[in-house]
């Protein structure tokens, strides 16, 4: 009697199947990662900095200042949070009338962040590019 025998294969690994499912999930990932959204971003120096350098500038900046209540004062005038427009129409007449004076914004480390942001709006409305900040400096 003669038995059958088969012959036994050799395992291989289908490669094929594993790289269109790699691809399948690479584009899964791909097409369900949140990706960071641009954000507005806006460099605000503390009140103590242990980098702070002094600025050269050719004439004294007029100062723009916040105090811990929110309340902005510039040139004598005082100005409410909500009144920023005022404080606007303001900068844009003391840019007309010098065109090369200088704004500097002195806030109090418990100034309320939303003012702040809502005066360096203001400043950049009335064509003001730069802000230079006053500080003090770290003790080390």
């Amino acid at each position: 009697m003669k038995f059958y025998t088969r012959k036994r294969r050799i395992p291989a690994v289908i490669i094929v199947p594993m790289v269109d499912i790699l691809a399948i999930l690479l584009i899964f990932v791909i097409v369900t990662t949140t990706f960071r959204r641009e954000q507005p971003e806006i460099i605000i120096k503390l009140p103590e900095s242990k980098s702070a350098e002094a600025a050269a500038t050719t004439s004294e900046p007029s100062i723009l200042s916040v105090t811990p209540d929110g309340k902005v004062s510039f040139q004598g005038k005082s100005y409410d949070a909500g009144t920023v427009a005022q404080l606007g129409a303001t900068l844009k007449e003391y840019r007309k009338n010098s065109p090369d004076g200088a704004v500097a914004l002195q806030a109090d480390t418990k100034a309320p962040f939303g003012t702040i942001i809502s005066v360096i709006d203001a400043l950049k409305d009335a064509g003001f590019p730069t802000l230079p900040a006053f500080m003090e400096k770290k003790e080390q």
